[in-house]
């Protein structure tokens, strides 16, 4: 028999290659790219051209599974990490008045471009001998045994003929043809699950210049405005990114791809005002995203599994937009998952089990993803109103973020869900948070959420400087 075939050699495919390899399993890696991921740091991070990786220029939230699951699975990857200039940050440990409390230790978020993640595991997978990798030598089809009562997949097709797998491990991505060469065969189609969004990203990366301070006093990240999102994404080695975020139908957008546009814009933000006075230079144009959606893809439909010996992983599995810093965790957590079970390869099960732990585990941080985009998105896409907001249309869970700035049981319990370690609607639920809130709400009795950054104003008349790029305004 042919071992464990991933499809894929992104973050999704190298983490499970590791993972099943270091539990005794032999792994093959199809990997489109010809090269590794960071063999030249820097200028991989923003030379290497990754038409299928749209999101890897783009800065990334790692949270708390991320170090935990690492540090538990590949300690000498996290090592690597932190070796490439990769840092911790503990919210708690700015808050010097505020006592621990178990769990505290847990909320750390890494930051690192995602091109460091890449290169600690491409570093591991080399040195891993139970792993094979074949990379410029990408899969092109799948072979199945049509014997049963539900097909198996029992080899992948690629440029050199078939290799025979025991498993399969689609970590293709967001644009995994895995789904329309199953269909292609004959199978009942894939259960895709997919919610378009109107949201844009633009970020610009910088890097702080030498004898700089490491970081501002001041520890905001970001803010909003009723038509934008403004913020700042430190990373590694002095580099940190600014990013704004509008909606696809603002007609200001293309005006943020001009450099002094968004840097000006950038500035009437908290967080990115603070970076971006210390000391720096830009490495970066401005960089744009969007086109994205939030999709699930299930081989699983009413009928039960429609294929068997193939697991989805990382985006080919849920893609979601960046908004909550949710794709590497699920990666990481998926790779876990069929490396601990893969052992039951043989057995029909396995699908159905792993489908169930995708839905009870990450559906629910899905949906959240959903809701929450259609909130931003229908937020950022109505016309801007007068400052202020009418109070009956206030929300008091609009008060936790103001809260948890005084209370920090509010903040534990904000970033214990930022971090994935409770359930999304835990804040909903939590009577300890919900009584807090509504005692800071009596002290602040005419609070309404502050806009953070500029007025539309401004921001129009910042746009209009433009040298490219700007649509007509046709409101």
């Amino acid at each position: 028999m042919g071992g464990i075939v991933v499809i894929g050699g992104g973050i999704a495919g190298l983490a499970t290659a590791l993972f099943l390899a270091r539990r005794g399993h032999p792994v093959t890696v199809l990997e489109r790219e010809s090269r590794s991921a960071g063999a030249d740091l820097e200028a991989d991070f923003l030379e290497w051209h990754r038409p299928g990786v749209p999101q890897a220029v783009q800065p990334h939230n790692l949270h708390a599974p991320v170090r935990a699951l690492l540090r538990s699975e590949a300690p000498d990857v996290y090592a690597t990490m932190l070796a490439l200039g990769a840092e911790e940050w503990n919210d708690f440990e700015q808050l010097a008045a505020v006592p621990p409390q178990p769990g505290d230790s847990e909320l750390v978020t890494l930051r690192a471009r995602r091109i460091v993640v890449e290169r600690a595991l491409a570093g591991a997978v080399r040195d891993q001998p139970e792993i094979t990798m074949a990379q410029g030598d990408p899969a092109t089809g799948l072979t199945l045994d049509r014997s049963g009562p539900v097909p198996r997949v029992t080899g992948v097709r690629r440029g050199s003929g078939v290799l025979p797998a025991d498993l399969v491990i689609d970590a293709a991505g967001r644009r995994s043809p895995v789904p329309r060469w199953l269909t292609a065969a004959g199978t009942r189609p894939a259960v895709i699950d997919s919610h378009p969004t109107r949201i844009a990203y633009f970020c610009r990366w910088h890097r702080l210049r030498p004898g700089a301070p490491r970081r501002p006093s001041s520890t905001a990240t970001g803010g909003a405005t009723p038509f934008a999102l403004g913020g700042v994404f430190p990373s590694d080695n002095g580099v940190f990114a600014t990013h704004l975020v509008v909606s696809t139908t603002d007609p200001t957008r293309a005006a943020l791809r001009d450099p002094a546009v968004f840097e000006s814009l950038s500035r009437t933000f908290p967080g990115s005002a603070d970076w971006l006075a210390l000391p720096h230079d830009p490495i970066s144009p401005v960089l744009a995203m969007a086109g994205l959606d939030n999709r699930r893809t299930a081989l699983v439909d009413d009928h039960g599994p429609i294929v068997t010996g193939l697991l989805p992983v990382g985006d080919s599995a849920i893609h979601t937009n960046p908004t909550l810093g949710l794709g590497i965790p699920f990666a990481l957590r998926a790779a876990v998952w069929i490396a601990t079970h893969a052992g039951h390869a043989a057995d029909g099960t396995l699908t159905l089990d792993h489908h169930r732990w995708m839905t009870e585990t990450l559906g629910p941080w899905f949906d959240h993803q959903v809701r929450g985009d259609k909130t931003t998105e229908n937020n950022l896409a109505l016309p801007p109103g007068p400052a202020g907001s009418p109070r009956a249309e206030f929300s008091p869970l609009a008060a936790l973020p103001w809260c948890a700035l005084d209370d920090p049981h509010v903040l534990r319990a904000r970033l214990r869900v930022r971090h994935l370690l409770d359930r999304p609607d835990s804040l909903l639920t939590n009577l300890d948070v919900a009584h807090r809130v509504a005692l800071w709400l009596l002290d602040h009795p005419d609070f309404v959420p502050p806009s953070q950054g500029p007025g539309r104003a401004r921001w129009e008349e910042l746009t209009a400087t433009a040298t490219f790029g700007r649509q007509p305004n046709r409101r």
